[in-house]
């Protein structure tokens, strides 16, 4: 399938869990400068946030850059259902993609981008990955635990519609992962490994062998970096992790009620990409 000067090949690519599905995203003609692993975020930020992706793959390969899109175990139509998924079978799907990227072309130039929680897993996946040119993060959550606990007020939330009060906290919730039970919020059976998994994600735990080109959506521009993320630069930084920060204008298109775009994230994205590169 061709749109104008770019490539899509879906497919299924074979992991030894599974088979995860990919979408490709080539510059049809003239050489290619670099390839791109995109992670998706968590959940129902996934499909909020499948169009942006979709535009962003193309905006790249348009560009020179060959992108995969991958499902991630348990995601959209990857293998298994939410159930099965594992911070650690996420971590495996990546490297199984990044090996696969480097059956193309070793010799060129490789990054890793995603959104949201996708952002942070890209930042673990970099820890194990020798080679690789950069990281390109999308609003990267800095803390799991606190992610975790606003996943769980969606399970509140809901309870409070549907019974007209809240049957838990997210106290007790935890407390239903710490007796190894799963949860059902918003459609989706998160387990207690999962979970746990989550809760200890801490970016400043996790320094990245490469630079970095953190980009965040904000309401307005200037906006001054949240409290957590100058902590970070400050954890970062003395390490020697190397990192781009950019803002935007735009919605917050993984959680808006209707899909919303934010284009000027392709932009900021690719003039970092080259930065990185320099």
């Amino acid at each position: 399938m061709t749109t104008a000067a770019i490539t899509l090949t879906p497919f299924f690519l074979s992991s030894p869990a599974g088979k995860l599905f990919a979408l490709y995203t080539t510059p049809t003609h003239g050489a290619r400068r670099g390839q791109i692993l995109y992670l998706p975020p968590f959940a129902e930020e996934m499909h909020k946030s499948r169009r942006m992706a979709a535009l962003q793959a193309r905006r790249f390969a348009a560009a020179g850059y060959a992108v995969l899109q991958l499902d991630l175990t348990g995601c959209g139509d990857s293998w298994g259902d939410f159930s099965a998924a594992r911070w650690e079978q996420w971590l495996a799907d990546a490297a199984c993609a990044i090996q696969w990227l480097k059956e193309q072309d070793q010799e060129l130039p490789l990054f890793i981008s995603g959104l949201r929680l996708g952002a942070t897993l890209a930042v673990n996946v970099a820890q194990h990955t020798p080679i690789l040119n950069g990281l390109l993060l999308w609003q990267p959550i800095i803390n799991g635990d606190l992610f975790l606990n606003q996943f769980l007020r969606l399970k509140l939330a809901s309870d409070l519609l549907n019974e007209g009060q809240a049957r838990t906290g997210t106290r007790q919730l935890r407390e239903q992962f710490q007796q190894g039970l799963s949860i059902e919020i918003g459609g989706y059976c998160l387990t207690a490994e999962l979970a746990t998994a989550i809760g200890e994600l801490h970016l400043e735990r996790m320094i990245p062998p490469c630079p970095v080109g953190w980009i965040e959506v904000v309401s307005e521009l200037p906006h001054a970096p949240p409290p957590a993320l100058q902590k970070l630069i400050q954890t970062w930084q003395p390490r020697g992790v190397v990192m781009h920060n950019q803002q935007v204008m735009g919605d917050p298109f993984w959680v808006t009620q209707e899909i919303t775009d934010c284009p000027a994230l392709f932009e900021v994205t690719l003039e970092l990409i080259e930065h990185i590169q320099r």
